[in-house]
Formats: structure tokens, C-alpha cells, sequence
């Protein structure tokens, strides 16, 4: 078991008005550097302040919490008990400060920081390795963090801070994203290859009404992707089997259980043989999205622009 998974969870400082948090955290640093010099001058000079302002907070800093922290000696002080038990966490509690604020410069470090990145499952085969490949040509130190997942949670990701930006289809229409279309990628009709319409090369989606489907589970894009072309067809799809994966689909079609719409094998499956669909057109568009008015880190803005500059060829993995 991990210290993180042992210990217990820190809980976070109140921080009212009156709270000792509030309170005395402008003065911890100073008196931080008080106690590690053992001399109030010294101290004040190292944080290029006044030495009487210094003594000043110290004196503060006791009066707030009611106890002696340092016994004055001359020009040199010395910890109390108390002083001493204050310092250990004084200085934990700077250190984090410090590691966090490394953490957050670091996140927006325009040659090496972070991109928080959502995309689609049927993408992280071809489109999004040929996306960061391409970008991390000009930009080989940025840091990626890569989230598969279906559209409607990725979207909650994203407005909730998590994502910086969403590979999406079909495009978000709300007033809090913004979607960008950049290109679109057509779905065929995958059957069995013993299926009564393996040997015709194009199909009418009517066709099939009766047919089994296999399909992604509800709330991914593609399934609601699915269901808008079988409605246009003017039949609801009796769906046998749900899964996520796209090659788990073809691996059920294979089977025998079901037919599906499903975008391109990029390499063709045994047991599975693809038409196209000439009614309706089944194609969906495929996009960019991005919270409306969100402050970017550089390297989120320069991802961004170099996804849109796709636009057209993000199914192009050569």
C-alpha cells in the first residue's frame, strides 16, 4: 500500500476571514527566514525588507497565536518549543507551496508543458498518433495527457477543467464549447462474409431494418451516430449486442451476431466484408472542441492551431 493510500487525506484550511489560515500566511515565509538564520537582520535582508517591518511581523505572528515563538538574545534569536513545533510545519507547508508552483509554471512552460487531450476510441488507432507525431515534430518536448472516452463524458471532462481540448464527433451544439469541423470520415456497413448481401458492393441502409445490429453502448458518438441513420432509413436498429471498441464490433460481426455502421477496418477483417452505403449518406463529421473563453497555456494554443490546420486532412496518416 502506497503512503498516498495509508495516510489520511489532508484536509483543506478553512479559509474564512478569521481563520488562522488567512491570518497568519502572509507572515509564515518571514518568519520562516527568521528562524533558519537565528537573526532578524540577516533575515531581513534576505527577503529585501525592512528589519524593523520584519521584527514587526514576527511580533504579529506571536500576538495571533498567543505564545513566544523565538527567545531574543542580543541581535541573534533562538526557537522556543514552540517556535520549533510551528517551524516543522511552516516548512512543509512552503515546500508544497513551492512544488506547486514549479508544477503550475512548468504546465504552462511553452516547450514543455502539458496538453490535456480527449479523443475519440475509434481515433487512437491512425488520426491521433498521426496528430501528435506531426506536432511533436516542432514541439518534441510538450507533454500529453491522452483520455479515450465517449463524447458525452468527455465533454463533462472538458467543462470541468480536466480536458483541454476534445476530438469529438458528432460537434457539440452548446452556448459554453466551441467545435471546429475538420473533416468528415464515412461509415460502412459492416456484414457477416457469409452475410446474404456480402457480395454486393453498395447497399441502401433499408435494407437491413431487419437485420441484428452490434453497436457502441449508448452515450457514445457513434452509436448516436448509428440511430440518426437508421431513423433516415425509417427504422429504429434492434441492437443484439453493445460493446466499445470498435475492432470488438467487427470481431462480433465476424461471428455471425449482428451487422454494424462502423468507420473503416485499417486493416480488412477475416469474416467481415464492408459496403457502402449510398441511402442515407453515411458519413460523420469529425471535430474540435474546446470550452467558449478559456485562458490557454501556450502549448494548449499551439496544439489547438495545429489541429485546425488539418482541417481537410486529419484522416490523411500518411
Amino acid at each position: 500500500m502506497t503512503y498516498e493510500e495509508s495516510s489520511p487525506p489532508v484536509r483543506p484550511a478553512e479559509l474564512e476571514p478569521d481563520s488562522v489560515a488567512v491570518r497568519l500566511a502572509p507572515q509564515l515565509a518571514q518568519f520562516a527566514a527568521v528562524a533558519r538564520l537565528e537573526h532578524v537582520t540577516q533575515a531581513a535582508q534576505l527577503l529585501d525588507m525592512p528589519q524593523p517591518t520584519l521584527s514587526r511581523a514576527v511580533a504579529r505572528l506571536e500576538a495571533e497565536l498567543g505564545v513566544d515563538l523565538l527567545a531574543r538574545q542580543g541581535r541573534t534569536v533562538r526557537l522556543t518549543r514552540a517556535g520549533r513545533l510551528l517551524l516543522g510545519s511552516v516548512e512543509r507547508a512552503l515546500a508544497e507551496l513551492e512544488q506547486g508552483a514549479e508544477a503550475a509554471r512548468a504546465e504552462a512552460d511553452p516547450e514543455a508543458g502539458r496538453v490535456a487531450f480527449g479523443f475519440l476510441h475509434t481515433m487512437g488507432t491512425d488520426a491521433v498518433p498521426a496528430l501528435l507525431r506531426g506536432f511533436r515534430a516542432d514541439h518534441p518536448r510538450v507533454r500529453f495527457q491522452l483520455v479515450q472516452d465517449y463524447v458525452a463524458a468527455m465533454l463533462d471532462r472538458l467543462r470541468a477543467g480536466e480536458l483541454d481540448l476534445c476530438l469529438v464527433s458528432p460537434l457539440p451544439d452548446a452556448p459554453d464549447l466551441v467545435a471546429r469541423p475538420l473533416d468528415e470520415q464515412q461509415l460502412h456497413l459492416a456484414v457477416p462474409a457469409d452475410h446474404r448481401l456480402a457480395g454486393r458492393r453498395r447497399i441502401r441502409l433499408a435494407e437491413v431494418a431487419q437485420e441484428p445490429f452490434v453497436a457502441v453502448e449508448e452515450g457514445y458518438g457513434l452509436r448516436l451516430i448509428t440511430d440518426g441513420f437508421c431513423a433516415e432509413a425509417g427504422f429504429t436498429p434492434r441492437i443484439a449486442f453493445e460493446g466499445e471498441e470498435a475492432e470488438t464490433l467487427r470481431g462480433l460481426v465476424a461471428a455471425g451476431l449482428g451487422v454494424a455502421l462502423l468507420p473503416p477496418a485499417l486493416v480488412p477483417r477475416p469474416g467481415v466484408v464492408e459496403l457502402e452505403v449510398t441511402a442515407p449518406r453515411t458519413r460523420r463529421a469529425i471535430g474540435l472542441a474546446w470550452v467558449a473563453g478559456r485562458a490557454w497555456t501556450p502549448p494548449v494554443a499551439a496544439f489547438r492551431d495545429f489541429v485546425l490546420s488539418r482541417r481537410g486532412r486529419l484522416l490523411d496518416h500518411g
